[in-house]
């Protein structure tokens, strides 16, 4: 899948966070979005994933040369932020069973919950998480459900040193298999990527 931006910006009011904002996608790419407090990492990759609506230019996604229609779109993707709800009265299992029903799972959820290193908390509400474990949650939905390309806001907030060991595991492990966008300001969280811009350039 190719993913083709022209022109995007986006302002608030009278203030243009970015504009002019232009790059083309293929199928394995991996981009990381870096830049300042501010400068628009994390609007940028909303717009991508078709969350936001820019205030100019277009996102189009294609199969080969054929264009994929907009309400389509989400289908294809997968998206990992510390922003993104969770419905908490569900436990770590349930949640995923339930995710399952609008993705689908590459591997059983049983072994999902063993990669991640919450086995033990299969039962558990989420509400009862702490912000590490919902944060993995998150990423999981993300590595362990189909789809054609993946998109992370600031992925290892709140995850401890173990959790981003996890992280950095999960991800190379898809690395050219599907389209990865990654904002963020830690090197270590998308020193992998194969392509990479600072907003402010």
């Amino acid at each position: 899948m190719r993913i083709s931006a022209v022109d995007l910006g986006k302002k608030f009011e009278t203030r243009w966070i970015f504009k002019n904002f232009s790059i083309d996608l293929s199928s394995g790419d991996s981009l990381a979005i870096t830049g300042s407090n501010g400068s628009g990492k994390s609007t940028l990759l909303q717009i991508m994933a078709y969350s936001l609506t820019p205030s100019a230019g277009k996102v189009e996604y294609y199969d080969n040369q054929r264009l994929i229609k907009s309400e389509d779109i989400p289908t294809q993707i997968n998206f990992s932020a510390p922003y993104v709800e969770l419905v908490e009265e569900f436990s770590l299992k349930e949640h995923l069973d339930f995710h399952s029903n609008f993705h689908t799972p590459m591997i059983p959820v049983r072994e999902m919950m063993e990669r991640m290193g919450l086995a033990v908390a299969s039962n558990k509400p989420v509400r009862q998480f702490s912000s590490g474990m919902k944060q993995r949650l998150r990423l999981a939905l993300t590595f362990y459900f189909n789809s054609r390309a993946i998109f992370l806001d600031e992925p290892t907030s709140n995850l401890d040193e173990s959790g981003v060991g996890w992280y950095l595991t999960e991800v190379k492990n898809i690395l050219d298999h599907r389209t990865i966008l990654i904002a963020s300001n830690q090197r270590y969280e998308y020193d992998f990527c194969k392509k990479t811009i600072q907003l402010e350039n």
